[in-house]
């Protein structure tokens, strides 16, 4: 089946209707959400061929455009991906529902009670590149927690993502609820994203997901607030106190497990205090992975590498998302932590040492949303934390950092109850 085709609706339209939909949507109950998101996971996976059939046209047509392998497998979906999509709304209805749950309150001694509880945030809009699980994360996520997903995918995913939220929209008029429950806006051209980060009024917060030009681009040209979700330039240290075949272990895992998601491992910082054999064993590994190294040929000569490719400064700062990496020596956790400070996009960091002090001053003084000690970077996921679906990772500080999931879909409100109380 070929997908549906774009919505003709503009976009202030169709941010009207998602609007005038989410007071509907604050006071489901948890039970009929659950209900929903049970019965999309199902559904999902009734229509793995549909869903198949359309993603195979985005496939086809990103290769004949040149689009990179890992822009590709992002794009791709199977039927163990899609029953992993549906694996995450299960999760996601098995989570606490954030909706109305008391944070703090109390008693003011005049005879009135204040408590403050989690609201939805409203209509949330999501701008995000060819990645069509995020469709369906995005969805989950927003209806367990009582807000309106707009959805505006990128248009090397049209198909991919025009069939599943038909799909989403087929499972929620079961349950009366209307369709423009989750809407997909035009992809078509940029002036979607424009209208959608600017209607304000209408659209209560926008979430970019995506490389570093598109969410900056949404974050500055935003007058809806905008909870920025960061590139993944993720580093990894072993110390000198490292157990070595263990930290290699973990930086391969890191690099190679899937190259094209911003929890890889984008760097390697090795202690020079290590023997240099144990620098070599370390290179060799990458190499032998299949992974390419770039770095300061100057620097790392003495390891006897061949085929390490000379840095430029783009490759200490920017996102791989392929099998590259940049490797360095650096002076011990000291010169990791200034590496890292200097070049981070402040999304994930690990550490391989068996020094408790170092990990430590490692943990302590990365200013990142996610430290590793003794672990793969590729462990900072949504799903690993327990959050089921994740809407993205913040590398922000303000409201939400780290993976963004439940309870970082809601603000609050604080409600005082007297009894016919007035205030001198």
């Amino acid at each position: 089946m070929i997908a549906p085709e774009t919505p003709t609706a503009s976009v202030r339209d169709m941010a009207k209707a998602a609007k005038a939909v989410a007071p509907q949507l604050a006071i489901l109950p948890t039970s009929t959400k659950n209900e929903i998101l049970q019965a999309a996971a199902a559904e999902l996976v009734a229509r793995t061929d549909e869903i198949l059939a359309a993603n195979a046209l985005d496939i086809e047509a990103g290769k004949a455009a040149g689009m990179s392998d890992s822009l590709v497998d992002r794009l791709r979906l199977d039927a163990e991906r899609i029953a992993g999509i549906a694996g995450g709304l299960r999760q996601v209805a098995a989570l606490a529902d954030p909706v109305g749950e008391v944070l703090t309150g109390r008693d003011m001694g005049n005879g009135m009670t204040m408590k403050q509880v989690r609201v939805p945030l409203g209509v949330m809009g999501m701008v995000y590149e060819a990645r069509p699980n995020v469709t369906v994360d995005a969805f989950g996520l927003a209806l367990k927690s009582g807000n309106v997903p707009l959805l505006r995918g990128s248009k090397s995913a049209k198909n991919s993502n025009a069939t599943l939220v038909a799909v989403l929209q087929d499972v929620v008029t079961r349950f009366d609820l209307p369709r423009e429950t989750v809407q997909l806006l035009p992809c078509e051209t940029h002036d979607s994203v424009t209208e959608l980060i600017t209607a304000r009024g209408l659209v209560d917060v926008i979430i970019p997901r995506g490389g570093a030009r598109l969410i900056e681009a949404v974050v500055t040209g935003a007058t809806v607030p905008a909870i920025e979700t960061g590139t993944g330039n993720c580093h990894f240290f072993i110390d000198r106190d490292a157990e070595l075949e263990s930290a290699i272990a973990m930086l391969l895992n890191g690099k190679t497990r899937r190259c094209s998601v911003c929890n890889a491992t984008e760097t390697v910082l090795i202690d020079a205090a290590l023997p240099t054999e144990s620098q070599t064993r370390i290179a060799r590994a990458l190499q032998e992975a299949g992974v390419t190294l770039h770095g300061d040929t100057a620097q790392l000569a003495h390891l006897g590498v061949e085929g390490i490719v000379e840095a430029t400064e783009e490759d200490w700062t920017d996102e791989y998302l392929s099998f590259d990496i940049a490797i360095a020596l650096v002076d011990g956790v000291e010169g990791a932590i200034e590496h890292i400070a200097r070049y981070s996009t402040g999304h994930t960091e690990g550490i391989a040492s068996l020094n408790a002090y170092t990990c430590r001053t490692f943990a302590d003084r990365v200013d990142s949303a996610t430290v590793m000690i003794n672990a793969s970077t590729a462990f900072t996921d949504g799903e690993v934390y327990g959050m089921g679906a994740e809407i993205g990772i913040s590398t922000q500080k303000l409201h939400a950092r780290g993976p963004m999931a439940l309870p970082e879909l809601t603000s609050t409100k604080w409600i005082l109850e007297g009894t016919g109380h007035t205030r001198d």
